[in-house]
C-alpha cells in the first residue's frame, strides 16, 4: 500500500519518469543508456523535465540538444563546467556518467516531446 500511496502522490505532483531507453532489434538494452536515464531522471529532469521539455531550465528535447550543441564536446563542457544557471557537475559526476548522460539526451531524448 505504501508504494501505491507514493506513485499516487508522485502522479499528482505531475512527476514522470524520463523516457525508456528502447530495445535493440535482440532484445538487449544499452547499460550505458540506462545509466543515463537515471542520471537524467535524479540529476536533470528537476530542471529540464522529465521528457527534456524543459522547467526552469532549456527545454532539450525533440532535437534540441543536438541543435544547442552539435558538437558533443560543447554538450560535455556545459555539464562540466556550468554557466549561467546550469551548474558544474564535475564534482558531482564522473566523466563515464557524464558521458552516459550526454548519449541519452542525444539517443533518447532526441525523440521525446
Amino acid at each position: 500500500m505504501p508504494s501505491l500511496l507514493f506513485a499516487v502522490v508522485l502522479g499528482a505532483c505531475g512527476s514522470t519518469a524520463p523516457p525508456e531507453v528502447p530495445a535493440a532489434a535482440d532484445g538487449s538494452v544499452d547499460q550505458v543508456l540506462l545509466e543515463g536515464r537515471e542520471i537524467w531522471g535524479d540529476q536533470c529532469s528537476r530542471c529540464h523535465g522529465s521528457d527534456g521539455g524543459g522547467r526552469s531550465g532549456p527545454r532539450l528535447n525533440g532535437g534540441r540538444v543536438i541543435e544547442r550543441y552539435p558538437e558533443v564536446a560543447d554538450q560535455v563542457d556545459l555539464i562540466v563546467q556550468g554557466r549561467g544557471g546550469m551548474p558544474a557537475y564535475r564534482d558531482r559526476l564522473s566523466a563515464a556518467e557524464i558521458d552516459a548522460v550526454v548519449r541519452y539526451t542525444r539517443e533518447v531524448l532526441v525523440d521525446a516531446g
